[in-house]
């Protein structure tokens, strides 16, 4: 295997030949579907967010109840596109695996199979070339959105059907790859924190008094603060401000954040650097609030928000990996949850998680513990290199093909 190489010339083979292929209009091979529904009138039905949808995933992989919003929304069936239409640069496009309703700040596309098959369609979608005009056309400055009367007209080159098929083949088998690297890591990181709960429970079994609260485990806790942001993510010279998505899903994200309108506002002592801790103290979802991420590296210039806390492990006495990971397990996890107030937001307070039970033995085994949890972490890196060398295969096909 190793002393295989790329062919050189392979952006050459049959698969890219575009003899036969036709410029079309896009609204001359897909639909926009305008179904609309009220949520009052599908309280049971799947409700698909825009905050639903992950960039450059293709898959649905959480979802709401129509109970759960308010407003005119889109209905959208199995083999639907469901594409962000405010703010696509973020690039959210994902094929419904079923029925359901969705954000009304969504496109729900639909192939017309005569000129384009289902299967091709998210591909092209996905493509540089579709995204970049995208976001061309858009209009608005807070937050420019799509209209479909505009994406409509835009044209596109396609392959005969045929070549389609062969094409779509090889990318969704590339997309199979992704997913399997993706359910690995997910399956690897769960081995994790049940090896963690089960030490937590042999050693509250040794000693009782190692279940204490998690402000023994800290020296301070840092508050973060919300100047006035535009909605749209600061450019590489500009100061930002974190999203309580930026640690909402466990792991930092440094794109989730918002561009200062001034940049007297940004706050350097409340800038993120690489080995913070960071939680987020308000959420709209519960299980959002308190969820907990490492900075393993980031951009200079963004701060912390007022919905999000930096918590300092004390030195010598609270190993940082240790902390981490206590902080994804079930005593604090249930305790937070329980102890949210607020109505539309949850939150909690710095006293709150001051408060919550935490298991803290002695530094030597949190530390010996730490050695076992990097072995997972490493594995789980493994996983998620692979998924990335993956996407960015899909990504250079993609974008040969639609060049």
């Amino acid at each position: 295997m190793h002393s295989l190489s790329a062919n050189p010339a392979w952006a050459s083979l049959p698969l890219f030949d575009r003899t036969g292929w036709k410029r079309m209009a896009f609204g001359d091979f897909a639909h926009s579907i305008g179904d609309r529904a009220e949520p009052k009138d599908a309280q049971e039905e799947i409700y698909v967010g825009l905050e639903h949808i992950d960039p450059q995933c293709l898959h649905i992989r959480r979802w709401g109840k129509g109970s759960d919003v308010i407003g005119g929304k889109l209905r959208f069936s199995k083999g639907d596109i469901i594409f962000g239409k405010r703010r696509a640069y973020q690039r959210k496009l994902a094929v419904a695996e079923f029925d359901g309703i969705c954000s009304a700040h969504a496109l729900v596309v639909r192939a017309r199979p005569d000129k384009v098959l289902p299967e091709f369609l998210p591909f092209l979608m996905m493509s540089d070339r579709f995204m970049n005009r995208a976001v061309e056309i858009s209009v608005g400055s807070l937050s420019p959105t799509i209209n479909w009367t505009t994406l409509k007209l835009e044209t596109f080159d396609l392959p005969p059907l045929k070549q389609q098929r062969r094409i779509a083949e090889i990318l969704w088998a590339i997309d199979e790859v992704i997913i399997a690297c993706d359910e690995l890591e997910a399956s690897i990181l769960n081995a994790r924190d049940t090896f963690f709960d089960d030490e937590l429970r042999k050693g509250q079994s040794q000693s009782s008094e190692t279940l204490q609260t998690l402000g023994r485990a800290l020296a301070r806790i840092v508050a973060g603060k919300s100047p006035k942001a535009s909605s749209e993510p600061a450019s590489n010279d500009e100061y930002g401000v974190l999203k309580v998505s930026a640690a909402g899903d466990g792991r930092y994200v440094e794109t989730e954040n918002k561009a200062l309108l001034s940049a007297d506002d940004f706050d350097a002592s409340l800038e993120v650097k690489p080995g913070m801790i960071l939680v987020t103290r308000c959420n709209a979802v519960l299980s959002g609030i308190g969820r907990a991420c490492i900075v393993e590296s980031t951009r200079a210039g963004l701060m912390l928000s007022d919905k999000t806390l930096q918590l300092v492990p004390k030195e010598d006495e609270t190993d940082t990996a240790f902390l981490l990971q206590g902080l994804r397990s079930q005593p604090y996890r249930g305790f937070v949850e329980r102890s949210a107030n607020g109505t539309e937001a949850k939150n909690v307070s710095q006293e709150t998680l001051k408060a919550c039970p935490f298991w803290l033995p002695p530094i030597a085994v949190q530390r010996r513990v730490s050695i076992r949890l990097s072995e997972f972490v490493r594995a789980a890196n493994a996983a998620t290199l692979n998924m990335r060398n993956q996407m960015l295969t899909r990504t250079a096909i993609t974008n040969t093909i639609f060049s």
